[in-house]
């Protein structure tokens, strides 16, 4: 690391001990000899617009400083390209933090960047139908979502997550799990080593990339892992309220029941679409969600890409 950019956003958080927090870790930075600048961004697609430019300037690294959101934003323009994406967790989740290994401190976070080694990794990528009726692809690090995970976020207003927290998602998602009408849509899946597809109708769908999400869940789908050029794909073939209060309480036990109804499997492409009986214009929409972001709806297809995005992390 030679020359980074720090991003993030002065609006949100709304604390003055986060900025002072921001400086310490750039001083950490410039001494440990990195020529560093603080780059504010006033919004998601000024991000894109000011890590762009960080790239022109000569840039080798680029931190995210927040959350998962801002990490999925900044990774559009990182993927495919060898600058590397490093982190000051300061977001609500910060699940990539977490599987990382990467200090939860800003301070802390930056010090351990000095020491940590770039790791290239795969991403997954999924197409899918914007809120305005247009094609769209994105990247994603993390996760990607469609179903029941996805309606959260499209419930979930971005006020609230700020004002609550992480208490917002558990009281909407417990919300949910009572009143979600569990529609269901066809998801067609091709398993890693397997060129044949295999078709299920189901009321939701996850392609996970890491193994720790932190928090009380912690890991949702053993087996995911950064290191493989493929998604861990949950899938719920169930409707039964029960068995997605069962997966919830399995990992929050760190147990690794089968629940009747959800499967997982490794899988390098996933295409989902609404039901063939579905009337066209009376259909429910289905919303689809990648890294916690919220992108539009079916029909989606997911991929991995590999050898796609520089993380710096620390040692393993």
């Amino acid at each position: 690391m030679r020359k980074a950019a720090l991003l993030y956003n002065p609006d949100s958080g709304g604390s003055k001990q986060r900025h002072r927090d921001l400086e310490a870790a750039l001083a950490v930075l410039r001494n440990g000899g990195v020529e560093a600048d603080l780059v504010p961004t006033e919004s998601p697609y000024h991000a894109v617009e000011e890590t762009r430019r960080a790239i022109d300037s000569g840039c080798d690294t680029i931190f995210a400083c927040g959350g998962d959101g801002t990490i999925h934003n900044i990774a559009q323009v990182l993927a495919k390209t060898p600058t590397a994406l490093a982190i000051l967790p300061m977001g609500t989740a910060n699940a990539l933090a977490h599987d990382l290994n990467l200090p939860l401190k800003i301070v802390a976070a930056a010090k351990a960047s000095l020491r940590a080694a770039p790791r290239r990794v795969a991403l997954g990528r999924i197409s899918f139908v914007d809120l305005q009726g247009n094609s769209g692809t994105r990247y994603f690090v993390i996760a990607a979502g469609v179903g029941v995970d996805a309606h959260l976020f499209y419930k979930l207003h971005s006020g609230v997550k700020q004002s609550m927290g992480m208490s917002a998602y558990y009281a909407k998602a417990w919300h949910l799990w009572f009143s979600y009408p569990m529609t269901r849509f066809v998801a067609e899946q091709i398993e890693t080593g397997s060129g044949a597809a295999t078709r299920a109708d189901v009321t939701e769908l996850m392609a996970i990339r890491i193994r720790n999400f932190g928090g009380v869940l912690q890991e949702l789908a053993p087996g995911a892992s950064l290191d493989r050029d493929d998604m861990r794909v949950v899938s719920c073939r169930t409707a039964s309220r029960a068995s997605y209060l069962a997966y919830v309480i399995r990992g929050l036990l760190r147990m690794h029941w089968r629940i009747r109804g959800i499967d997982l499997a490794h899988c390098t492409k996933v295409s989902c679409q609404y039901q063939p009986s579905s009337a066209e214009g009376q259909q429910t929409k289905i919303y689809v969600e990648a890294d916690g972001e919220l992108l539009g709806t079916l029909p989606a297809e997911l991929t991995v890409v590999p050898d796609a995005l520089t993380l710096l992390a620390p040692l393993r």
